[in-house]
């Protein structure tokens, strides 16, 4: 049975990318998984990503298509990755969730399988609040949202610090964004590819 899944992203610095190439990599490990990535379009000047050296991170994954709105009526599953910007979705991923309100109005989402995953600057900086303000974008779509359960033991090490929560995985950048994603954070965001794929692949197999 195949299975459509998207990943739609914002990364001002690389790491939310590379976050979202892990749940890739965890999502293609279910059989008949069809995965793709997207990149919300950019919302402020190139002279301002440059005074917020953004602009040289973005060259990795300037291959990436922009996400159009529409197209998430193909997906099975939809997984949004953003960092956060004081406890919530950036301003790029919030103007592309506000453009998905023709797809409310004709219920296009509705019992899809949805999941997030996010960064932030520092270990209490607000992870869990933003995947919880992705959830309720979902909830209003009517879609099946997916987290990550305890299943994924990577979310109990107390080895050192990490990201990685039951609402999504998510990572922890420094406050001038020096921390590149750590092992145990990428696994897990793996395991969210996959649980999140798996639950959408028996959804379909079901209609």
């Amino acid at each position: 049975m195949s299975v459509n899944v998207h990943i739609v992203f914002y990364s001002m610095y690389g790491h939310i990318y590379r976050m979202a190439e892990a749940v890739a990599e965890g999502a293609r490990t279910v059989s008949g998984a069809r995965v793709d990535l997207f990149q919300v379009a950019e919302t402020l000047p190139r002279e301002v990503l440059e005074k917020m050296g953004a602009a040289d991170a973005k060259k990795p994954f300037a291959h990436i298509p922009v996400a159009d709105p529409k197209k998430l009526a193909e997906a099975d599953a939809i997984i949004l990755g953003t960092g956060t910007r004081f406890g919530s979705a950036t301003a790029q991923m919030q103007a592309f969730i506000d453009s998905t309100g023709s797809l409310w109005s004709t219920g296009a989402l509705v019992g899809k399988v949805a999941s997030a995953f996010t960064s932030t600057g520092s270990q209490h900086g607000g992870q869990e609040t933003t995947l919880i303000s992705l959830h309720t974008f979902f909830y209003h779509h009517g879609m099946v949202v997916a987290g990550v359960p305890y299943a994924c033991k990577e979310l109990v090490n107390m080895t050192e610090i990490t990201g990685g929560t039951p609402y999504g995985s998510s990572t922890i950048a420094g406050p001038m964004g020096q921390r590149l994603p750590s092992e145990n954070e990428l696994t897990i965001a793996r395991f969210q590819g996959k649980h999140v794929t798996h639950i959408a692949a028996k959804l379909a197999a079901g209609k």
